[in-house]
């Protein structure tokens, strides 16, 4: 466990960060950065926490319009999750995104926060549409714990544990991860940066439940393709973006109330 007080959490990313499936935009998102900001606070009291994340958000446009005023909250303790919208574009390039987290990564170990960044799990176990991208998905780990090793940034390994691809971790869209989800990714932060009372019980299985037979599972892909896969695409081709509009949820450092 850590002897490390931290008084200034900032969470930077795209939708996972600011909370997407967890909640709604009528009663509020919650998400792993605020269940995690609950972890802290309970450890040190006067926490006081930022959220800059905004949904839709590729790893360059996260580094040019989070990146500056994360660093003028001078965080001692900042997120960095990004780069799963980047891993669904046609042209997606590992090395190009890699460098926008190794960019963040630096400027920020630099003013000297303990920065911390996760792995993403196999997005073909979770919808079997995606699994043409899943080298894309192994390729961007592997340059994020080599980014993250050169600039001493700890990383919550959520794509090595099994239960990270469990359905019930997320949403019907399988894009975004469900209040479950989110939970689990807090404790997981929670243990990779040592806070009293962390451990490893976000790894563990859920009960086991019937595996779905095949009509179900193909009626189920199909819902997903016309509910989900259709308009996400459909957005693509238009230039629009969910995140269209809006700020970051949390610009200043406030406790959590």
């Amino acid at each position: 466990m850590t002897n490390a007080t931290y008084l200034r959490y900032v969470a930077l990313g795209d939708s996972q960060t600011e909370g997407i499936g967890d909640g709604d935009d009528t009663t509020g998102l919650r998400g792993f950065a605020d269940r995690f900001a609950e972890h802290l606070t309970a450890a040190s009291p006067g926490l006081r926490y930022a959220n800059l994340a905004v949904r839709g958000r590729l790893a360059g446009q996260v580094r040019a319009g989070q990146l500056a005023p994360a660093l003028a909250l001078r965080p001692d303790l900042v997120t960095v999750v990004a780069g799963v919208n980047d891993l669904l574009r046609p042209r997606f390039d590992a090395d190009e995104v890699t460098g926008h987290l190794e960019e963040m990564f630096a400027a920020l170990t630099a003013s000297g926060a303990r920065v911390m960044t996760v792995t993403v799990p196999d997005l073909g176990e979770i919808a079997p549409l995606a699994r043409p991208i899943a080298s894309r998905v192994t390729g961007l780990n592997d340059r994020v714990r080599a980014a993250a090793a050169r600039h001493g940034v700890t990383v919550a390994e959520i794509a090595a544990q099994p239960v990270a691809t469990d359905p019930r971790l997320w949403t019907a869209d399988r894009l975004h991860v469900s209040a479950l989800g989110h939970a689990r990714i807090a404790a997981a932060l929670a243990e990779a940066v040592g806070l009293p009372g962390s451990d490893d019980s976000w790894t563990l299985p859920l009960p086991p439940r019937p595996a779905p037979g095949p009509l179900r599972v193909a009626g189920t892909e199909l819902r997903w393709v016309a509910g989900f896969l259709g308009p996400w695409i459909g957005r693509r081709l238009s230039g629009r973006s969910s995140g269209d509009g809006r700020t970051a949820k949390r610009p200043d450092l406030l406790p959590l109330g």
